[in-house]
């Protein structure tokens, strides 16, 4: 009996975007579902009664939330290229450093993003990305999981594309290549990877949306 994998989710969220990069990675057949979130369906209430938040999975009438924990799922249930490495030790790093992108860089992002550049906030984003720039530095590799794609690589897919447009719409400067050579290096790299392509949703959209929702000061 082949699989039955629907994915819920709303168009340029980084956080579906994941998921759909993951499900790239594996070549996995799904479902596509638009959610409204200002009219949720019936199915997300029940899929994710918690949160009542995307994206979810939907595997054989089985649901996972969180995007992170929905990754190291479609990891650990399909064969095909590795998310994580079998190496205990670079498991932990890579959660670690995933958890740190959200825990930290994300919020720091959004931050400059809201306040429009406002200068503490832009140093405090830069100094939570240095770390993400040395870790690149020490590894000297195309990508944060090595020469293929990981778990930290899908966890900073915001950073790498969405921060951009951010930008774009607003004429800020936070990620200059003087100060994050390696960063957007790997930026380019990833984007460019056909898997991660077909999984992120036109640049000029989310243009628009930072235009529209951040657009005026």
């Amino acid at each position: 009996m082949a699989d039955e994998v629907k994915l819920y989710g709303v168009d340029g969220s980084p956080f579906v975007c994941r998921v759909k990069i993951a499900l790239n990675l594996k070549k996995i057949d799904y479902k596509y579902v638009v959610e409204d979130l200002g009219n949720k369906s019936a199915d997300l209430l029940k899929y994710n009664p918690v949160h009542k938040k995307v994206p979810v999975l939907v595997h054989n009438e089985k649901p996972i939330s969180e995007s992170l924990v929905i990754v190291e799922y479609i990891d650990d249930a399909w064969k095909g290229v590795p998310i994580l490495s079998k190496d205990a030790y670079e498991k932990a790093q890579a959660r670690f450093w995933a958890k740190f992108i959200d825990d930290k860089c994300i919020p720091a992002l959004f931050k400059v993003i809201g306040s429009h550049g406002e200068e503490q906030a832009v140093a405090e984003a830069q100094k939570q990305l240095q770390f993400l720039e040395n870790e690149l530095n020490v590894k000297g590799k195309k990508f944060f999981g090595g020469g293929n794609i990981n778990l930290v690589d899908i966890a900073a897919t915001f950073i790498a594309y969405w921060v951009g447009a951010a930008e774009e719409a607003l004429g800020i400067k936070l990620v200059t290549k003087d100060k994050f050579p390696k960063l957007i290096e790997w930026g380019g790299n990833y984007i460019n990877c056909q898997v991660v392509k077909d999984g992120l949703p036109p640049r000029e959209i989310l243009v628009a949306f930072f235009k529209k929702r951040f657009g005026s000061a």
